[in-house]
Order: structure tokens, then C-alpha cells, then sequence
């Protein structure tokens, strides 16, 4: 259930009396804002850009959108995300898949949203056949998880 020691959680009861546990993502309600970066982001590059909650990307724009949108990333993002490291492809190494199932839509960058020591989520360019970026992209990405990461401390 990608339920981690610490997660906050929202509990809900049906009318047929069922408790319903559900992952909170405190980024999750920032899904209209998150998507007007990424629209910005994918205009200003050739990059398909996004943004991620812990678990789940909320936000796309560039081409595989409906691929992406509400898909659960890979372990490996979730690994990159926990090292609090921005990360950027390099020529010759094995890009990483974005979301299980799919070779094609390989992370180009990933900066980690951060807020009071906390990982939110990421911000993604992804690459559609393994193009590798550049300087732009990587600060483009530190940037705009800076900002997001500092918008939700307030």
C-alpha cells in the first residue's frame, strides 16, 4: 500500500460503516498550481515536465501526458527522492524509467521538493527517447522545487 512508518494519513468511514484509510499528500492539493508550472516548464524546454507526490505524479505537461497522469512512479524515483539529491542523466548511463511499464519515458532530471527537512515529492523533466539535458533543465527543475518546496512552509 506504500503506507511508511510516519505517513500521515485521512480515515473515512462509509455509510455502510466501512473505515477507509487513505495516504495523505500534502502536495496533492496543490494539483492546478503543479500543473501550470509543468505547462510553463514543457513550453520553455523540449522536455515533457512534472511534478510527483511521494508516490504518484499529479501534475504533467508534454507529450505522454495521458501515459503519465495518476500513474505511480518507479521505486527507483522513490530512491532518488530519499537521497534529497537533484539528479540528471548522464551520457552513457541507463536511464531511469519514470513509471513501471513504460522504457520509453525515462527521467532526463529530478529535483526533490523539499519543505523543513521533508521530502514532498519531485520535479521531473522526462525525456521521450533518452535526450539528455542540459544546464537549463537541471536549474529550471532546482528552481521551480525550490519554490514549491517553500510555498507549502507557508
Amino acid at each position: 500500500m506504500r503506507i511508511r512508518v510516519g505517513d500521515p494519513l485521512e480515515i473515512y468511514t462509509t455509510r455502510e460503516g466501512e473505515v477507509v484509510f487513505k495516504k495523505y499528500s500534502l502536495i496533492g492539493g496543490l494539483e492546478d498550481f503543479a500543473a501550470q508550472f509543468c505547462d510553463t516548464l514543457s513550453r520553455s524546454t523540449e522536455f515533457t515536465a512534472a511534478v510527483t507526490d511521494r508516490d504518484t505524479i499529479i501534475a504533467v505537461s508534454g507529450s505522454g501526458r495521458r501515459e503519465l497522469l495518476g500513474k505511480q512512479i518507479t521505486s527507483q524515483l522513490e530512491e532518488l527522492m530519499e537521497q534529497r539529491s537533484i539528479y540528471q542523466l548522464q551520457p552513457q548511463e541507463t536511464p531511469i524509467p519514470v513509471i513501471a511499464g513504460s522504457d520509453t519515458l525515462t527521467t532526463a532530471v529530478a529535483a526533490p521538493i523539499l519543505c523543513e527537512g521533508d521530502v514532498l515529492g519531485l520535479v521531473l523533466f522526462v525525456s521521450d527517447g533518452g535526450q539528455l539535458p542540459g544546464d537549463g533543465e537541471y536549474k529550471l527543475a532546482q528552481t521551480v522545487a525550490a519554490f514549491l518546496g517553500k510555498h507549502m512552509e507557508s
